[in-house]
């Protein structure tokens, strides 16, 4: 590839603090876990913090600490990655599906209600790309409802929504660590919340069920090895403190990509949100028209010219298993359905170069042209 879809944003010094920790006894169970968990939740703006092996792990404990199990539905949005509906798949609840806003991405509150019903436990709405959900207008109606709020905000490190950060909104909230993402720590997650209880249960459940203050044999419940290791968390923790330069970098990148797509009608352009400070996870222009259905075209076309392109989303209805398992049909979330097809991922990371922005527009409109 010319321009890689995404980089990981790595220096000397997140190198240096792994190579720290590989010189001490204390490779996983040390200290850099709490500190990580503590810098995390001060950064939120929440009390406590868990760190875990994945983004999907964090949902999966968050679920089973709250007690969402068989039977159970959980509000969610099409319009996301796999593991937001695998997770609820792995409690063996059932993910119930509500359209997404055209302007946002997110799912559309207005449509919440209506999906609501006696086994409804929890609405799992999804900061898509970096973009706060109406989380006022979710928690009001989860509130209403008696129900909990579970913030994917896996893709959304660092946004804020009217000044208060995406994760802090829900009971619980999640964020990614994969190498794509704002911050990384190569694989992990983590799950913050104001609530003790389940934050004690997601670090039980985590680490095979051991209790709080309990001994190395002693396993208070059923649980699995989501560990974080310190290696990671060291490497976390130099990545958090430079978490608002890279929001600052990946905004700049996002201007880059606006500035030289400005006057391009065949296309939709993403810009920031009124009322928001976005942390942009990844840079999705949709295609107007007739092109949608030149998409996967396009986007075949692009890389075979060296740029890294993708499809950010397909539907998470329209996955094989999912269609066997709930009969689901293109059509049945029409807005959302309808965006997956026409959504083009162009390459995005913080140190994306003017050049390469450049190039990659280049080659977009060149493509276009042809499609």
């Amino acid at each position: 590839m010319k321009v890689n879809l995404s980089r990981p944003d790595v220096t000397e010094a997140e190198i240096q603090a792994v190579v720290e920790v590989l010189r001490t006894p204390n490779l996983s169970l040390g200290p850099k876990i709490p500190e990580f968990e503590e810098k995390i939740a001060k950064y939120i703006g929440v009390k406590y913090a868990a760190a875990v092996n994945s983004g999907t792990s964090g949902l999966f404990l968050c679920l089973k600490a709250l007690g969402i199990g068989k039977g159970d539905e959980v509000i969610t949005t099409p319009f996301t990655f796999i593991a937001t509906t695998n997770s609820i798949l792995m409690v063996e609840a059932v993910p119930v599906f509500v359209d997404i806003d055209p302007t946002n991405l997110n799912i559309d509150p207005a449509k919440i209600e209506a999906k609501i019903t006696k086994k409804t436990k929890a609405i799992m709405p999804v900061d898509v790309f970096g973009n706060p959900a109406n989380m006022d207008k979710v928690c009001q109606i989860a509130k209403k409802h008696n129900l909990v709020v579970i913030e994917d905000s896996c893709e959304a490190l660092g946004s804020e929504l009217n000044g208060k950060k995406a994760g802090s909104f829900g009971d619980v909230g999640l964020f990614g660590l994969y190498p794509n993402k704002q911050n990384t720590t190569g694989e992990g997650g983590l799950i913050v919340s104001n609530n003790e209880e389940v934050i004690d249960i997601c670090k039980s459940l985590r680490n095979q069920g051991r209790g709080k203050g309990g001994g190395w044999l002693a396993h208070e419940r059923l649980g699995y090895n989501f560990r974080m290791s310190d290696i990671n968390a060291a490497m976390g923790i130099v990545q958090l403190s430079r978490i608002e330069e890279f929001v600052q970098k990946r905004s700049s990148v996002a201007k880059m990509y606006q500035e030289l797509l400005a006057g391009e009608n065949r296309i939709i352009v993403p810009q920031s949100p009124a009322n928001a400070r976005m942390s942009w996870f990844v840079f999705v222009i949709q295609l107007k028209g007739a092109l949608a259905a030149k998409r996967n075209n396009i986007l075949k076309a692009m890389a075979e010219q060296g740029i890294g392109v993708s499809n950010y989303f397909p539907p998470v209805t329209l996955q094989p298993f999912m269609v066997e398992q709930f009969g689901f049909k293109d059509g049945d979330f029409p807005i959302s359905d309808a965006v997956c097809k026409c959504t083009i991922a162009l390459p995005f990371y913080n140190n994306l170069s003017k050049d390469d922005a450049a190039l990659v527009c280049k080659t977009l409109k060149k493509c276009l042209d042809e499609a």
